[in-house]
This record gives structure tokens, C-alpha cells and sequence, in this order.
């Protein structure tokens, strides 16, 4: 009773007025905090779907109605379609990455196939207004690596192309086999989640359709538009879903059917269960009111509360830091345990993860992880097949700083009196596993595997990106940030937009310099040559934050960060440096009695790895005096790429210690053990190690006891 009460609740909060149907023009958006009339995103695609979704069969038999209008100013002779649920499948390119080079979220190292997780859709009839029926025109094809086995692309050819500005509408049935928990899809017990469960038209980007096969290691990109979505399933079924819920009909056979509308979003999901139960709260953006919706197994019932709080939180986070969440509602899934749904992103709707036991903050990370999505791929939309670290990367990069400002900056993982655990920190122990396979901007399926995907697109992603904060300094890093996120938001940018976003603001805060010549401002302005400069205003100022216009197309390129981008953006080098050696020796060590006390002071600093990067030196003496000093191995005084450099102080003090770094703000540094050295060892760390491993030992002990 209490589920039903606060279901018709929300409703009414969303539709007390409104009907099924989006809203007509003129009126306030119905799912955006947007003002009347203003659109936030370029509006390609329009989808209408009507489900009747079997829980026990597992299957939905739907009608999709599309248009397309197109905007490309091209003519349109083909459109090719998503049909991600073609993936599981055992011959598909998915099953058969995931099976020889791993999965992100699956395992199939076995030689047969569980019939439990074939997937499967089909498009029983498809035609579009004015071309007639075009089912026999719909062909599979496979551009990514031509397994004519894969069906997860099909490509439609008209009889005759779509005009630029003309719309064309297409009308489609299809059905759906979900399996069984698999790769963010599926089922598991009465839980369903449908993501990725309709047939998807590719985008039309850069000259070309962009419409890649569902892979072991990839996620998804698509159009922005509207979507008026209707699930009819049993009554005792509660859903979440992508957008704000507008009706809720009961029907004569024991089922209901509910409406859900999304605007202004590139994608649509939902999650059904018959053992949600229901926690609400409002945070008031910059933009207006959000109504946080979050639906948590009974089996958990801690759990809403927690998300709630985590979903308030980081929705201030975002705000202050990078910009507002523009949509009426967030809703937050928790899937059925042991599931491959637990940690996902899709508009507006995020799936969690929990457990009835957890010593940490898992549940809170993961909630805060999949909310950064929204801004990063729902909002910014990058292509996730081609460059995932702008969606995964930024997103970790941004979850480490989000964390740490909701959690403690050196317990966002776990606290407790014995030890704690960074988000930041645990991010680095996973990005030192295998640093040096891939760059960052490989295709998503194209890395060695799985494992290098993983590795790379997240964990090297937010060290690269922490090491340039550290490079740029925090605030400017900061308004590179939430420039980037306002400049670029309901497009699709590319690496190149990223990194052009932050040298712009890098140069315009003076932590950078351009290396192209810039004008003499001391002249006037109109005797200065007439030169388009693509990072800044050279001789003037730009608004405010989130005002900034986007750069005109650049005629020239490049700063001082771009030695950087290229080794740590777009190279494999391995970062490391470390402290060879220190001595302190007398300076006239042949006079056996001299009254010189002074003492020579040598440090030798090594760079282990191949990467150039400047670093600090922070030498402490005995008298409790400290100095600082540089290196950069590129410099031409160091031949350009220097291995080592002796650094020789002349003090009446001897060294005490020695660290590179002392600031720790260089992230990709894969050995920090390596960075300091001190003269006498320090045995504190080394009690504290013994004290936990005995206490752990003895409550092992007592434990085994109980069994014998």
C-alpha cells in the first residue's frame, strides 16, 4: 500500500495535468527545468514505443515509431540500426571477444555457451511513410570486423534518399528474448532491466554514419531527441525509468500500463521488479527542482536511504563544480544481487549496487559513479566507442574529487580506526596493474583486452588527468572543467575539443603559454595583424565561466602542455622517477682535522620510465631546513632526455631526507615507493603492519576454533 501511495505520488507530481502525451509547443517542458520553448539539445530523433512485456516468458513484443530528421545537409540513402540484444549469441563478435580477451562485466571461458544467456532481437516488420514496406530491405552488416555471424548492426537502403531538412518515419515491430544477466541486459529471478532493448538508428557524425557492433569492451552512442515510451506488465510490478513518469492505467487482465517521457536524452531505459520499495527526496538545482526516485530491493532495506543521500550529495557536487542537472528527475535502480545490471548509466536512470555486508563505501561510490555518467555520456555525449576515457575517464577523474569532498579526501573508501582508503588511491593501485599497453584514446575495441581496457580508459584516465591538474593547478583545472562541460553539453565532442578546452583556459589563466606568437598588445588594435587564435583572446578577456564561447576553427596549434597530451593522452610511456642515491660527506674530506664543517650533499634522481615530464625535489637537512628544486630531463641544457641528474648542495647540515614530488600531485608516477629516501629507516609503518596482520591472525585463529 505504501509503494502504490508514493508511486501515485510521484505521478502527480509530474502529471497532475498532463496526458500521455509530450508536451505541445509553447508549454513548460514536462521532463526539463529548461524554460518554455527552449530546447536544450538539437533534436534528431523522435521515438514512440509501445512494450507488453511477458516477465515470465522474458520477452517484450513492441511498436517503435521513429522519425529522423535529417540535419546533416547531406542526402540520406541508408540508415543502419542498433540491435544490441544481438549479441548474445554465441557466434556474435561480442561472445567471441569476451570469450578469448575477456569481458568488462562477463566471463564465457568455458567452451559452450549457456542457453540461459542467449539474447536476441528481431524486427518482425518494418516501413516508413511514403516508402512503403522496407522488411526485405533490412540487411545485417558487420563494419567493424565483418563476422557475417554478427547481427548486431542492420543496415536499411531506401528506394531513393532522405533530403537534408526532410524527416522520414519509420514504423517497426519487434521482439525481444532477454537472457540472463548479461552485459548490463536481461534478467535475473523476477528482476528485468531492458537497456539497450530497442532497435537504435546510428548517428550521422563527421560525414558518415557512426554505427559500430556491439562489442566486449564497448558502449553506445546515439542521436539526441524525445522519447514517449509505454510498458504494459503486471500490476504488481513496480518500474523505473529513463524520463518522468505521465500515466499509470490499470487494465482488465490484471496488468498495468505505464507512460514515461524524456526529452532533450539520447537513449531510454527501465527496470522492473515485484520487490521494490520506494525512497524519494528533491534537491533544488541551479536550474530547479529534481525529484531523486529511487527504487531498492526489500532485501535491502538500508539501502534507499544511503543512495538518497549519495544522489543529494553529488548532485550539489556537480552543480557547484561543473554545472546543473537540467531534468526533473533522477532515478536510481537497485538490481537483484549477482546480476551483470549493478553499476550502469543511462538517462536520468542509473543503476546502483549494495549487499547486506559492506565494510566500505562501495555503495556510495558506485551511486556517485554512475551519476557523474549523466553529465559526462548523458549530457556531453561522447562516442563511447571511440573515445571511451571522455566519457570513463573524466568520469573516475571527476568521482575522486566528488568523493573526496562528500566522503574525506583520505576516506572515501573505507574509515576505520586501523587503516583507511582513498577513492583516489584505490584508482591508483588498479591503474599500476598494466599501465602500458594502449593509449587512451584507442578504439574501446581495440585494446589488448579487457583487462588493458579497464585499466587504461579508468584508472590511467583520472591519474593523467590528476597529474595535469597538478601541471595547470587545481582551480584552473577547475574552470577547464566546468568549461568543457557547459561549452560542449547535448553535443559531441572529441578528444581534440577536450584538450583544446583546456589549453584555451590553461593559457587564458597564464599556466600555459601558446607556441605560436602572439600579437604586441601595446599596439593598437588596429594595426595588429588580422590572426584567428584557436585557444584565446591574446589582447582581451572572456565572460564569465559557462559563457565562453566555443574557439573558431584553429589555424594554428599547440602549447606547452602539448608534450604532455601527446605522451600521456595519445602515448604508452611509462612514468617514473626515483631517488638513486644520497650522501652527505665532509666538503674537505683529505684535511683529517679541519674546522670546515662543511658538508657536501648529493642527490641523485633517476628516470626509470621513458615518460619527460619536469619534477620537484624537496631535500630536508638536519637543521630542520628545507629546499626545493627542479629537473626537467627534456630541457636542452639536460641533452633532451637526460636518464639522471646529481643535484650537489654545500651545507653545514647533512641530509636527512630526500623525496621527488612532495607535493604528490604527479598521479602517474607507477612506483611511488620509489620517490623518497630517507637516512634512518622509520620503523612506525612497518609496527603498524605487524599489529594488523597479528590481530588479523588471532581473530582467524578464534574463528577456526569455533569449527573444531
Amino acid at each position: 500500500m505504501l509503494r502504490s501511495c508514493l508511486t501515485l505520488a510521484i505521478l502527480a507530481t509530474f502529471a497532475a495535468s498532463a496526458s500521455a502525451q509530450p508536451p505541445l509547443p509553447g508549454r513548460t517542458s514536462l521532463a526539463t527545468n529548461a524554460p518554455p520553448n527552449q530546447p536544450l539539445s538539437t533534436r534528431v530523433v523522435a521515438y514512440t514505443i509501445d512494450a507488453h512485456v511477458d516477465v515470465d516468458k522474458k520477452t517484450v513484443d513492441a511498436a517503435e515509431t521513429l522519425t529522423y530528421k535529417n540535419l546533416t545537409g547531406m542526402p540520406l540513402a541508408t540508415f543502419p540500426f542498433h540491435l544490441y540484444l544481438n549479441a548474445f549469441q554465441p557466434d556474435s563478435t561480442f561472445t567471441s571477444e569476451t570469450h578469448f580477451g575477456g569481458g568488462i562485466r562477463d566471463s564465457l571461458g568455458a567452451n559452450e555457451y549457456p542457453p540461459k544467456n542467449l539474447g536476441s532481437i528481431a524486427i518482425a516488420h518494418l516501413e516508413a511513410d511514403g516508402f512503403g514496406d522496407l522488411t526485405g530491405a533490412l540487411h545485417f552488416i558487420a563494419p567493424d570486423d565483418h563476422n557475417a555471424n554478427d547481427r548486431t548492426v542492420a543496415e536499411l537502403a531506401l528506394p531513393h534518399p532522405l533530403a537534408p531538412g526532410d524527416s522520414i518515419t519509420f514504423r517497426m515491430k519487434f521482439h525481444d528474448q532477454f537472457p540472463e544477466s548479461v552485459a548490463r541486459n536481461g534478467y535475473k529471478r523476477d528482476f528485468l532491466m531492458g537497456g539497450q532493448w530497442f532497435p537504435k538508428v546510428g548517428v550521422f557524425w563527421h560525414g558518415s554514419w557512426n554505427c559500430h557492433q556491439y562489442h566486449s569492451t564497448t558502449e553506445f552512442f546515439a542521436d539526441f531527441g524525445t522519447f514517449n515510451v509505454s510498458l504494459t506488465l503486471p500490476r504488481n510490478y513496480t518500474v523505473g525509468a529513463s524520463g518522468v513518469p505521465t500515466g499509470d492505467r490499470t487494465n482488465s487482465d490484471g496488468t498495468r500500463t505505464l507512460s514515461f517521457y524524456g526529452e532533450d536524452i539520447h537513449d531510454f531505459a527501465w527496470a522492473a521488479s515485484p520487490h521494490f520499495t520506494v525512497t524519494n527526496g528533491t534537491y533544488l538545482s541551479s536550474m530547479g527542482p529534481v525529484q531523486v526516485h529511487v527504487l531498492a530491493l526489500a532485501a535491502h532495506p538500508r539501502a534507499g536511504q544511503r543512495y538518497l543521500n549519495i544522489m543529494l550529495a553529488s548532485l550539489k557536487q556537480f552543480d557547484d563544480r561543473y554545472g546543473p542537472y537540467p531534468y526533473k528527475i533522477l532515478t536510481l535502480i537497485d538490481p537483484e544481487p549477482g546480476s551483470q545490471m549493478e553499476g550502469m548509466e543511462y538517462p536520468t536512470l542509473i543503476t546502483g549496487g549494495t549487499s547486506w555486508f559492506q565494510p566500505t563505501y562501495e555503495t556510495e561510490i558506485e551511486a556517485e559513479h554512475e551519476f557523474g555518467h549523466q553529465y559526462w555520456y548523458g549530457m556531453v555525449a561522447t562516442n563511447e566507442f571511440e573515445d571511451a576515457w571522455l566519457d570513463e575517464g573524466i568520469n573516475s577523474y571527476t568521482e575522486a574529487a566528488v568523493t573526496g569532498a562528500i566522503l574525506g579526501r583520505d576516506t572515501s573508501y573505507f574509515r576505520h580506526s586501523w587503516a583507511n582508503l582513498s577513492d583516489a588511491r584505490l584508482q591508483y593501485l588498479e591503474y599500476i596493474g598494466v599501465p602500458n599497453y594502449d593509449p587512451v584514446t584507442r578504439f574501446a575495441w581495440q585494446f589488448r583486452d579487457s583487462s588493458s581496457y579497464a585499466v587504461i580508459t579508468y584508472g590511467k584516465s583520472t591519474m593523467l588527468l590528476e597529474t595535469l591538474e597538478g601541471i595547470v593547478g587545481k582551480d584552473t583545472m577547475d574552470d577547464a572543467m566546468r568549461t568543457y562541460f557547459m561549452r560542449f553539453r547535448f553535443t559531441h565532442p572529441t578528444t581534440e575539443d577536450f584538450l583544446r578546452t583546456i589549453e584555451e583556459v590553461a593559457i587564458r589563466r597564464g599556466r600555459a603559454t601558446p607556441t605560436f606568437p602572439g600579437p604586441d598588445c601595446s599596439q593598437p588594435a588596429a594595426t595588429r595583424p588580422n590572426i584567428v587564435y584557436p585557444y584565446y583572446t591574446p589582447c582581451g578577456s572572456y565572460s564569465i565561466v559557462g559563457e565562453l564561447p566555443a574557439p573558431p576553427p584553429h589555424i594554428a596549434t599547440g602549447s606547452a602542455l602539448r608534450p604532455y597530451f601527446d605522451q600521456a593522452v595519445y602515448g604508452t610511456r611509462i612514468l617514473d622517477y626515483a631517488i638513486d642515491d644520497i650522501s652527505s660527506d665532509p666538503a674537505q674530506w683529505w684535511l683529517a682535522q679541519s674546522t670546515d664543517k662543511t658538508l657536501r650533499n648529493t642527490v641523485t634522481v633517476h628516470r626509470v620510465g621513458d615518460f619527460l615530464l619536469p619534477v620537484t625535489l624537496e631535500v630536508v637537512f638536519s637543521d630542520g631546513s628545507r629546499l626545493r628544486d627542479s629537473w626537467d630531463p627534456a630541457s636542452p641544457a639536460n641533452n633532451g632526455n637526460d636518464r639522471w641528474h646529481t643535484f650537489t648542495y654545500l651545507r653545514d647540515a647533512s641530509i636527512v631526507s630526500a623525496e621527488i614530488d612532495p607535493d604528490h600531485t604527479v598521479m602517474l608516477d607507477v612506483s611511488q615507493f620509489n620517490n623518497s629516501r630517507t637516512v634512518k629507516a622509520n620503523p612506525v609503518p612497518a609496527r603498524k603492519l605487524t599489529n594488523i596482520w597479528m590481530s588479523w591472525l588471532q581473530l582467524s585463529s578464534q574463528l577456526a576454533g569455533w569449527f573444531v
